[in-house]
């Protein structure tokens, strides 16, 4: 990757930090690409003299994702939402990227979906990542597709959110408390974005699913929480039928939910088969329990000082 011009569409995001300092690393030179490229400016000072660039764009815009792309080895695509016109960006935006690819002879391009993509999926998301991953093959064949898992990371909003309600009520209500999750760190996904732009022979036109070591259910993950920082909150939880009703009229005090996001939660967030796709990248997933109790500490009641005096 030394010397090479990478666009990171969306690239100020939370994978997309991870993904700009792996290429620093490597020495690529990086393009960071979004609405407002001044929410990407603290990533300037991880990078050596004139190796980061910022860029303007719209994604629902054709003309500014062809600026944007103009002059790049390999492009990815960072983009998604979770409310909103999920057609316009999660669709039509992604084929604007794929086609400016195209156009503009880039060697490269890397598209970020999501595990769950589905075209029949009962949520407006899935479903639109689905045919965003249709989009793009059509316009650009090549193109390496990954989709990861729910991630987490020190900036994420998963973990963070849930940690954030534990340590602030007595009660925690739980939402499908037996749907399955495999999360990801969202430094092994950066570097298995790295990878396919590295080695573009053995990725290219491959569809990869990304999730961690763990497979683990919504209670369990809100009970290891409260294990992690310290808490000991009653934990209720919800049937689902109250569960669409708050998704429906969105009353939950601390945990707001949408329609949309309440169907995703009607189906497990898991790989389909055989194991997380990370193997494919030569990268040993990272457990949730390794990295996640690091940063959790400050969601306890004295912080790091608790810590300390629970080990004295």
């Amino acid at each position: 990757m030394n010397g090479k011009l990478v666009t990171l569409i969306g690239g100020g995001g939370f994978l997309g930090r991870y993904v700009a300092q792996e290429l620093l690393a490597a020495g690529a030179r990086v393009r960071i690409a979004q609405r407002d490229p001044r929410q990407a400016l603290f990533l300037k000072p991880q990078g050596g003299l004139g190796q980061t660039q910022f860029a303007a764009v719209d994604v629902t815009r054709p003309e500014s994702v062809a600026r944007a792309i103009q002059g790049s080895d390999a492009v990815v695509n960072l983009v998604g939402i979770l409310s909103g016109d999920f057609d316009a960006v999660q669709v039509r935006g992604a084929r604007h990227i794929a086609e400016a690819a195209a156009a503009a002879s880039v060697d490269t391009l890397v598209h970020l979906s999501a595990l769950g993509a589905d075209a029949e999926s009962p949520s407006t998301y899935g479903r639109t990542k689905a045919e965003g991953e249709a989009a793009v093959r059509a316009a650009f064949p090549g193109a390496t597709i990954l989709r990861p898992s729910l991630m987490f990371g020190r900036e994420d909003q998963f973990v963070n959110r849930f940690a954030g309600m534990i340590a602030s009520a007595p009660v925690v209500p739980v939402l499908r408390a037996g749907v399955k999750f495999q999360p990801l760190y969202v430094v092994d996904a950066a570097q298995a974005v790295v990878r396919a732009l590295a080695e573009p022979a053995g990725f290219a036109g491959k569809v990869f699913e990304l999730g961690g070591p763990d497979v683990i259910t919504m209670g369990g993950l809100i009970r290891w929480i409260a294990g992690a920082i310290g808490r000991d909150p009653t934990i209720i939880e919800l049937p689902d039928f109250a569960g669409a009703a708050i998704a429906t009229f969105g009353f939950l005090p601390l945990a707001p939910i949408t329609r949309d996001q309440w169907l995703m939660l009607l189906r497990d967030n898991v790989v389909t088969a055989g194991g997380s796709g990370l193997a494919a990248f030569g990268i040993e997933p990272t457990p949730l329990a390794a990295v996640a109790p690091g940063w959790l500490v400050r969601y306890r009641r004295q912080g790091r000082f608790g810590v300390r005096a629970e080990a004295a």
